[in-house]
């Protein structure tokens, strides 16, 4: 490629105090696991015969309000966990907003870098379930997309493990990318685009990538993402085609050192810098709602990244905690500790 076309090969930055505007960097001012860094919206899910298409009817069966947001879900799922766990995110003086921040806060999530906005609403996502698990989701951001890079305090942000990225409908996807430069080189990122992010494309995505650290990704959004950038870059033609595993392998080359591809009802591939590939199967479960399936996989892949465990046991668990998850409405299916080192004793 020429020399000013897109590279998302890994880029680090040694952050000093006075990047930071203090006279020496406190790591432990709030010591937490995870911090999410993504949208918080209130998921209203009703209950539908079939995902209607265009033109067509379905019939509500039935109706449930929760809190959501993906990011959020990880979090919560990591939390129940047994991790320790912060979020950034910014909701209103709404009743959504009382929601969302009760539910954070029950489930042991420590609100220190939660933003609170004077005006506007909260976040909320209409969503239709289908018998069979599918869903079609409809976003009104609120306040989301409202978040300011001067809102979020660098240093507790700094003393966590890892952060975890996913996505804003609008402007708020600029304090993410802001906030990079504000990262020491220990944090590790872990970055869900969704849709939302992948039909950005490569370009708009680039400096987010060149930081992550582990790549949780679907199978159709990795195609979508990277089968034409790589086609360029390999110099393929059109009629050329790159399996999951080729563009997987390919990011991977380029700089990330984890990525893990979820696959759905077939489960998971993961390969890493460390010379660990692997696929490994999804659990055979009767699915009730997939909405939260794969930040759920999340939790529990992040969950494991933390305990050091290998690639192969990592998505077992992930896949694990996705099939509690698919069980039940929402995240109300997200097991618990106890649950799963009952689970781990049998691996």
């Amino acid at each position: 490629m020429e020399e000013n076309d897109t590279n998302i090969s890994k880029s680090s930055k040694n952050v000093t105090a006075e990047d930071l505007g203090v006279d020496e960097i406190v790591y432990d001012a709030i010591n937490v696991d995870v911090i999410g860094f993504g949208a918080l919206n209130v998921d209203k899910l009703y209950k539908v015969g079939h995902i209607a298409e265009i033109d067509g009817e379905s019939f509500i069966k039935g109706e449930e309000e929760s809190p959501g947001g993906s990011a959020a879900n990880t979090i919560i799922g990591l939390s129940k966990l047994g991790c320790s766990t912060s979020y950034i995110g910014k909701i209103a003086d709404d009743e959504e907003g009382d929601l969302l921040e009760y539910n954070l806060m029950i489930n042991d999530v420590y609100l220190t870098n939660l933003i609170y906005a004077e005006r506007g609403n909260s976040g909320k996502v209409l969503g239709f379930v289908s018998d069979a698990g599918e869903r079609a989701l409809y976003v009104d951001p609120g306040v989301n997309d409202e978040i300011r890079i001067d809102e979020i305090n660098p240093l507790n942000v700094n003393a966590c493990k890892i952060l975890h990225y996913t996505s804003f409908v609008g402007d708020s996807f600029n304090a993410q990318k802001e906030l990079l430069n504000l990262l020491t080189d220990k944090i590790v990122l872990s970055f869900d685009p969704g849709m939302l992010y992948v039909k950005k494309g490569v370009e708009e995505l680039k400096e987010i990538l060149e930081r992550t650290d582990i790549l949780l990704i679907n199978e159709g959004e990795l195609k979508i993402l990277f089968e034409d950038y790589y086609k360029e870059k390999l110099n393929l033609s059109d009629d050329d085609s790159l399996s999951f595993r080729d563009l997987a392998v390919n990011v991977r080359n380029d700089g990330i050192d984890t990525v893990v591809v979820k696959r759905g009802s077939v489960g998971a591939y993961a390969i890493n810098n460390k010379d660990e590939e692997v696929k490994i199967p999804a659990f055979e479960c009767e699915a009730v709602d997939t909405t939260a399936a794969g930040d759920s996989f999340n939790a529990g892949f992040l969950y494991s990244y933390l305990k050091g465990y290998d690639l192969a046991k990592s998505c077992t668990i992930a896949n694990w905690v996705a099939s509690k998850s698919v069980q039940a409405i929402g995240i109300t299916g997200l097991p618990n500790l106890e649950e799963l080192e009952e689970f781990i004793e049998y691996l």
